[in-house]
């Protein structure tokens, strides 16, 4: 039981670095089960790998949670207000993938989870990335501040995110590249897309827990807890070094990171 608890550490590592980062952290799971395999049984290991998510999302609530609070006494009635609309555009935004993830969750994971998908994935947008910094440099934002974005801006963030439900694209690479090609700065591009991962991967985790059963045995218990765990403690230190090295750099590194990865991924597996 140890080692499979030291597993789950190393994989709740993984989980909470590459969930925040562009650099897509169903490519790195994939990867890495290939030499950290839990004696799981499948179906426990396909929710494992979803559910340790929760984790990851607990760590925005934390870092963020005074911008996210529309409770606080400290904080005037414009402020609240300001907050209730955030997460109007926040759920107006999550609704595309919200309905596509659930209508062909089934099918997505049957013909495109896998390291062919993923390898492909990874490099296109690692590429996509190089452009889309290339052709914004220089350029001014129009949206420099999350509290300012446009419901039709944040709406098209949205559309963006569906694009996620490819394994190997990296939900906050899809919404970042989004947030970028709509005239959001780094920070808000990185900002928004943390928020937008709060119901959505809430949805998603509840998804396969109703899939796999609420009926879990100690060990199962042990397990996701440990990943959970290590997932959000570890999101929170990477959540806090996005947004700070986006202040002053570009994402062109997590571009050629994912090429890189990607060959590997494809060599390996191919």
């Amino acid at each position: 039981m140890i080692i499979e608890i030291l597993k789950t550490l190393i994989l709740g590592i993984i989980e909470g670095i590459t969930e925040w980062l562009p650099i897509s952290s169903t490519g790195h799971l994939i990867l890495a089960q290939e030499f950290i395999k839990l004696n799981m049984t499948d179906e426990f290991c396909e929710m494992f790998d979803v559910i340790i998510q929760l984790g990851a999302i607990l760590a925005v609530l934390v870092v963020f949670f005074e911008k996210l609070n529309p409770f606080s006494r400290k904080k005037t009635k414009p402020e609240r207000e300001s907050i209730y609309i955030l997460w109007f555009k926040v759920i107006i935004a999550c609704i595309p993938a919200g309905v596509i993830g659930i209508l062909f969750d089934d099918l997505l994971d049957e013909y495109l989870y896998n390291s062919l998908t993923v390898a492909i994935m990874l490099i296109l947008y690692g590429v996509i990335f190089i452009i889309v910094e290339s052709l914004n440099k220089g350029k001014k934002p129009k949206y420099a501040y999350t509290d300012n974005l446009p419901l039709s801006v944040a709406f098209g963030i949205g559309l963006f995110q569906v694009l996620a439900l490819i394994p190997g694209t990296s939900r906050s690479g899809a919404t970042i590249i989004g947030g970028l090609l709509l005239g959001c700065s780094r920070y808000v591009a990185a900002e928004f897309t943390f928020f937008l991962a709060i119901p959505v991967m809430f949805g998603a985790s509840l998804v396969k827990l109703l899939k796999f059963g609420l009926v879990f045995s100690s060990s199962e218990i042990v397990i996701l807890a440990v990943g959970m765990i290590s997932s959000f403690v570890v999101s929170i230190l990477a959540i806090k070094f996005l947004m700070g090295y986006v202040k002053s750099h570009d994402f062109k590194v997590f571009g050629i990171y994912r090429i890189i990865l990607g060959i590997i991924v494809l060599l390996y597996f191919m």
